[in-house]
Protein backbone atom coordinates (compact mmCIF):
# COMPACT_ATOMS: atom_id res chain seq x y z
CA UNK A 1 0.00 0.00 0.00
CA UNK A 2 1.60 3.06 -0.95
CA UNK A 3 2.02 5.97 1.81
CA UNK A 4 -0.06 9.25 1.54
CA UNK A 5 2.98 11.81 0.28
CA UNK A 6 3.28 14.82 1.98
CA UNK A 7 3.44 17.85 0.24
CA UNK A 8 5.88 20.67 1.60
CA UNK A 9 3.22 22.86 2.27
CA UNK A 10 1.48 20.69 4.34
CA UNK A 11 4.99 19.69 5.84
CA UNK A 12 5.27 23.46 6.62
CA UNK A 13 1.84 23.93 7.70
CA UNK A 14 2.81 21.12 10.28
CA UNK A 15 5.72 22.47 11.31
CA UNK A 16 4.72 26.18 12.13
CA UNK A 17 1.90 25.13 13.92
CA UNK A 18 3.81 22.97 16.35
CA UNK A 19 6.08 26.56 16.59
CA UNK A 20 3.19 28.53 17.24
CA UNK A 21 1.76 26.07 19.96
CA UNK A 22 5.38 25.74 21.50
CA UNK A 23 5.32 28.66 23.42
CA UNK A 24 2.27 27.30 25.45
CA UNK A 25 3.08 23.88 25.93
CA UNK A 26 6.26 24.30 27.19
CA UNK A 27 4.75 26.84 29.98
CA UNK A 28 2.17 24.37 30.19
CA UNK A 29 4.54 21.55 31.16
CA UNK A 30 6.94 22.94 32.92
CA UNK A 31 4.37 25.61 35.35
CA UNK A 32 1.44 22.83 35.50
CA UNK A 33 2.24 18.91 34.86
CA UNK A 34 5.55 18.88 36.48
CA UNK A 35 5.06 20.83 39.53
CA UNK A 36 1.91 18.11 40.40
CA UNK A 37 4.21 15.09 39.81
CA UNK A 38 6.71 16.86 42.06
CA UNK A 39 4.36 17.54 44.65
CA UNK A 40 2.52 13.70 44.25
CA UNK A 41 6.43 12.84 44.80
CA UNK A 42 7.33 15.19 47.61
CA UNK A 43 4.26 13.98 49.78
CA UNK A 44 5.81 10.93 50.40
CA UNK A 45 8.77 12.42 52.23
CA UNK A 46 9.04 14.47 55.33
CA UNK A 47 11.19 17.73 55.61
CA UNK A 48 14.03 18.61 57.66
CA UNK A 49 14.95 21.45 59.52
CA UNK A 50 15.13 24.46 57.59
CA UNK A 51 13.82 22.77 54.87
CA UNK A 52 16.74 19.98 54.56
CA UNK A 53 17.32 16.49 54.58
CA UNK A 54 14.19 14.98 52.49
CA UNK A 55 12.97 11.92 54.87
CA UNK A 56 10.87 9.00 52.66
CA UNK A 57 7.85 7.92 55.43
CA UNK A 58 5.97 6.46 52.83
CA UNK A 59 2.11 6.80 53.45
CA UNK A 60 2.81 8.35 56.84
CA UNK A 61 1.88 12.03 55.77
CA UNK A 62 -1.04 10.39 54.08
CA UNK A 63 -1.98 8.99 57.59
CA UNK A 64 -1.23 11.87 59.66
CA UNK A 65 -3.92 13.64 57.20
CA UNK A 66 -6.74 11.72 57.95
CA UNK A 67 -6.43 11.65 61.45
CA UNK A 68 -5.55 15.45 61.44
CA UNK A 69 -8.44 17.57 62.87
CA UNK A 70 -7.29 20.76 61.32
CA UNK A 71 -7.12 19.35 58.22
CA UNK A 72 -10.59 17.93 58.30
CA UNK A 73 -11.51 21.52 59.32
CA UNK A 74 -10.05 23.67 56.90
CA UNK A 75 -11.56 21.35 54.29
CA UNK A 76 -15.13 21.84 55.32
CA UNK A 77 -14.32 25.56 55.98
CA UNK A 78 -13.47 25.59 51.76
CA UNK A 79 -16.52 23.38 51.23
CA UNK A 80 -18.26 26.23 53.00
CA UNK A 81 -17.07 28.94 51.28
CA UNK A 82 -17.07 27.29 47.91
CA UNK A 83 -20.93 26.21 48.53
CA UNK A 84 -21.77 30.08 49.62
CA UNK A 85 -19.62 31.47 46.65
CA UNK A 86 -20.49 29.55 43.92
CA UNK A 87 -23.95 29.65 43.17
CA UNK A 88 -24.62 33.07 44.19
CA UNK A 89 -21.96 34.71 42.18
CA UNK A 90 -23.54 32.61 39.31
CA UNK A 91 -26.99 33.57 39.76
CA UNK A 92 -26.15 37.25 40.33
CA UNK A 93 -23.71 37.63 37.25
CA UNK A 94 -26.38 35.42 35.47
CA UNK A 95 -29.25 38.17 35.83
CA UNK A 96 -27.12 41.15 35.38
CA UNK A 97 -26.34 39.86 32.22
CA UNK A 98 -29.58 39.17 30.77
CA UNK A 99 -30.06 42.76 32.16
CA UNK A 100 -27.67 44.43 30.70
CA UNK A 101 -27.78 42.47 27.30
CA UNK A 102 -30.59 43.83 26.39
CA UNK A 103 -30.91 47.54 24.89
CA UNK A 104 -30.59 49.46 28.03
CA UNK A 105 -29.30 53.16 28.69
CA UNK A 106 -25.41 53.34 29.28
CA UNK A 107 -24.88 49.43 29.32
CA UNK A 108 -21.25 49.61 28.73
CA UNK A 109 -20.73 52.00 31.70
CA UNK A 110 -22.56 49.41 33.80
CA UNK A 111 -20.71 46.35 32.41
CA UNK A 112 -17.27 47.99 32.88
CA UNK A 113 -18.36 49.19 36.46
CA UNK A 114 -19.40 45.44 37.35
CA UNK A 115 -15.81 44.08 36.12
CA UNK A 116 -13.49 46.55 38.06
CA UNK A 117 -12.92 43.94 40.77
CA UNK A 118 -10.80 41.61 38.40
CA UNK A 119 -8.78 44.30 37.42
CA UNK A 120 -8.28 45.46 40.57
CA UNK A 121 -5.27 44.51 42.85
CA UNK A 122 -5.83 41.94 45.73
CA UNK A 123 -4.10 43.83 48.46
CA UNK A 124 -6.22 46.94 47.66
CA UNK A 125 -9.34 44.68 47.60
CA UNK A 126 -8.39 43.07 51.33
CA UNK A 127 -7.40 46.86 52.62
CA UNK A 128 -11.24 47.87 51.55
CA UNK A 129 -13.04 45.27 52.41
CA UNK A 130 -11.24 45.17 56.04
CA UNK A 131 -12.14 48.80 56.52
CA UNK A 132 -15.67 47.89 55.68
CA UNK A 133 -15.91 44.91 58.26
CA UNK A 134 -14.11 46.68 61.06
CA UNK A 135 -16.01 46.26 64.10
CA UNK A 136 -15.36 49.94 65.56
CA UNK A 137 -15.59 52.01 62.76
CA UNK A 138 -16.84 50.29 59.71
CA UNK A 139 -19.00 50.90 57.40
CA UNK A 140 -21.54 47.86 57.50
CA UNK A 141 -21.56 48.88 61.33
CA UNK A 142 -22.72 52.46 60.88
CA UNK A 143 -25.32 51.39 58.23
CA UNK A 144 -26.53 48.66 60.08
CA UNK A 145 -28.08 48.18 63.44
CA UNK A 146 -25.82 46.39 65.90
CA UNK A 147 -21.96 45.88 66.81
CA UNK A 148 -21.09 42.88 64.35
CA UNK A 149 -17.36 41.40 64.42
CA UNK A 150 -17.89 40.33 60.65
CA UNK A 151 -14.51 38.50 60.45
CA UNK A 152 -13.26 38.01 64.01
CA UNK A 153 -16.14 35.98 64.72
CA UNK A 154 -15.75 32.34 64.06
CA UNK A 155 -19.58 31.51 63.26
CA UNK A 156 -20.03 34.38 60.36
CA UNK A 157 -16.35 34.63 59.65
CA UNK A 158 -16.29 32.39 56.55
CA UNK A 159 -19.11 33.62 54.96
CA UNK A 160 -18.43 37.29 55.36
CA UNK A 161 -14.82 36.41 53.42
CA UNK A 162 -17.42 34.22 50.98
CA UNK A 163 -19.11 37.69 50.42
CA UNK A 164 -16.07 39.45 49.43
CA UNK A 165 -15.36 36.50 46.87
CA UNK A 166 -18.97 37.03 45.15
CA UNK A 167 -18.32 40.89 44.90
CA UNK A 168 -15.04 39.91 43.00
CA UNK A 169 -15.82 37.27 40.32
CA UNK A 170 -19.17 39.10 39.45
CA UNK A 171 -18.43 40.90 36.79
CA UNK A 172 -15.97 38.27 35.15
CA UNK A 173 -18.94 35.76 35.34
CA UNK A 174 -21.02 38.20 33.47
CA UNK A 175 -19.01 38.50 30.62
CA UNK A 176 -18.60 34.63 30.21
CA UNK A 177 -22.54 34.66 30.51
CA UNK A 178 -23.02 37.97 27.91
CA UNK A 179 -21.00 36.32 25.63
CA UNK A 180 -23.28 33.50 25.58
CA UNK A 181 -26.36 35.38 25.31
CA UNK A 182 -25.05 37.27 22.29
CA UNK A 183 -24.77 33.82 20.95
CA UNK A 184 -28.36 33.13 21.46
CA UNK A 185 -30.62 34.26 18.59
CA UNK A 186 -33.27 36.98 18.63
CA UNK A 187 -36.05 34.97 17.10
CA UNK A 188 -36.14 32.58 19.83
CA UNK A 189 -37.75 35.02 22.07
CA UNK A 190 -39.68 37.21 19.68
CA UNK A 191 -41.73 34.05 18.91
CA UNK A 192 -41.71 33.56 22.68
CA UNK A 193 -43.34 36.79 22.96
CA UNK A 194 -45.88 35.98 20.11
CA UNK A 195 -46.79 33.06 21.90
CA UNK A 196 -47.59 34.35 25.16
CA UNK A 197 -44.44 34.20 26.87
CA UNK A 198 -43.38 36.84 30.03
CA UNK A 199 -39.79 37.86 30.91
CA UNK A 200 -39.45 35.33 33.45
CA UNK A 201 -40.98 32.44 31.26
CA UNK A 202 -38.47 33.23 28.90
CA UNK A 203 -35.86 33.13 31.30
CA UNK A 204 -36.27 29.74 32.35
CA UNK A 205 -37.49 27.90 29.23
CA UNK A 206 -35.10 29.65 26.49
CA UNK A 207 -32.38 32.00 28.67
CA UNK A 208 -31.30 29.01 31.07
CA UNK A 209 -31.14 25.62 28.33
CA UNK A 210 -29.94 27.73 25.15
CA UNK A 211 -26.56 29.61 27.25
CA UNK A 212 -26.17 26.10 29.62
CA UNK A 213 -23.02 24.91 28.00
CA UNK A 214 -21.69 28.50 29.36
CA UNK A 215 -23.74 27.81 32.95
CA UNK A 216 -21.97 24.52 33.23
CA UNK A 217 -18.07 26.05 32.42
CA UNK A 218 -18.76 28.71 34.94
CA UNK A 219 -19.65 26.33 37.44
CA UNK A 220 -16.77 23.78 36.98
CA UNK A 221 -13.68 26.90 37.03
CA UNK A 222 -15.95 28.70 39.78
CA UNK A 223 -16.01 25.11 41.78
CA UNK A 224 -12.54 24.41 41.02
CA UNK A 225 -11.13 27.86 42.09
CA UNK A 226 -13.40 28.80 45.01
CA UNK A 227 -11.54 25.01 46.22
CA UNK A 228 -8.08 26.58 45.93
CA UNK A 229 -9.06 29.97 47.60
CA UNK A 230 -6.46 31.37 49.59
CA UNK A 231 -5.55 35.25 49.01
CA UNK A 232 -8.55 37.02 50.21
CA UNK A 233 -8.62 34.64 53.22
CA UNK A 234 -4.60 35.32 53.62
CA UNK A 235 -4.86 39.26 53.62
CA UNK A 236 -7.95 39.57 55.48
CA UNK A 237 -8.03 37.03 58.70
CA UNK A 238 -4.12 37.61 60.32
CA UNK A 239 -2.92 34.92 62.40
CA UNK A 240 -4.29 36.38 66.09
CA UNK A 241 -7.65 36.84 64.63
CA UNK A 242 -9.85 34.04 66.53
CA UNK A 243 -11.38 33.02 63.85
CA UNK A 244 -8.23 31.75 62.07
CA UNK A 245 -9.45 28.11 62.64
CA UNK A 246 -12.79 28.35 61.37
CA UNK A 247 -11.57 30.02 58.24
CA UNK A 248 -8.19 28.88 57.13
CA UNK A 249 -8.68 26.43 53.63
CA UNK A 250 -6.71 23.66 52.71
CA UNK A 251 -4.35 26.23 50.50
CA UNK A 252 -3.90 28.85 53.70
CA UNK A 253 -3.02 25.30 55.71
CA UNK A 254 -1.13 24.17 52.84
CA UNK A 255 1.04 27.55 53.06
CA UNK A 256 1.29 27.27 56.95
CA UNK A 257 2.87 23.69 56.75
CA UNK A 258 5.35 23.97 53.72
CA UNK A 259 6.47 27.71 54.45
CA UNK A 260 5.83 28.39 57.52
CA UNK A 261 6.26 25.37 59.83
CA UNK A 262 9.03 24.19 56.72
CA UNK A 263 7.49 20.74 55.97
CA UNK A 264 7.12 20.78 52.41
CA UNK A 265 6.43 17.05 52.50
CA UNK A 266 3.15 17.01 54.88
CA UNK A 267 2.17 20.72 52.79
CA UNK A 268 2.41 18.57 49.93
CA UNK A 269 0.23 15.42 51.25
CA UNK A 270 -2.35 18.58 51.92
CA UNK A 271 -2.58 19.63 48.27
CA UNK A 272 -2.70 15.85 47.10
CA UNK A 273 -5.55 15.86 48.96
CA UNK A 274 -7.18 19.03 47.60
CA UNK A 275 -6.37 17.57 44.43
CA UNK A 276 -8.10 14.44 44.70
CA UNK A 277 -11.40 16.05 46.27
CA UNK A 278 -11.57 18.77 43.15
CA UNK A 279 -11.21 15.57 40.49
CA UNK A 280 -13.84 14.34 42.36
CA UNK A 281 -16.03 17.33 42.33
CA UNK A 282 -15.42 17.77 38.35
CA UNK A 283 -16.06 14.00 37.79
CA UNK A 284 -19.64 14.67 39.44
CA UNK A 285 -20.25 17.92 37.49
CA UNK A 286 -19.36 15.99 34.42
CA UNK A 287 -21.34 13.32 34.88
CA UNK A 288 -24.36 15.21 36.28
CA UNK A 289 -24.03 17.86 32.83
CA UNK A 290 -25.89 15.43 30.93
CA UNK A 291 -29.04 15.94 32.18
CA UNK A 292 -29.32 19.21 32.37
CA UNK A 293 -26.61 21.10 29.61
CA UNK A 294 -27.73 21.39 25.88
CA UNK A 295 -25.30 21.64 23.59
CA UNK A 296 -27.86 21.38 20.10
Amino acid sequence: MDKKRVTKRERSEFIWGWLFIAPTMIGLIVLNIIPIFQTIYQSFFKTGDFGKGNIFVGLGNYQRVFSDTEVWQALWNTIKYAVVEVPISIIISLVLAVFLNGKIKGRSVFRTIFFLPMVAAPAAIAMVWRWLYNSEFGLLNHILPGKTNWISNPDIAIYSIAIIGIWSIIGYNMVLFLAGLQEVPRDYYEAASIDGANGIQQFFSLTVPLISPTIFFVLVTRVIAAMQVFDVIYMVIDNNNPALFKTQSLVSLFYKYSFTQGNKGYGATVVVVLLVVIMLLTVLQMVGQKKWVHYN
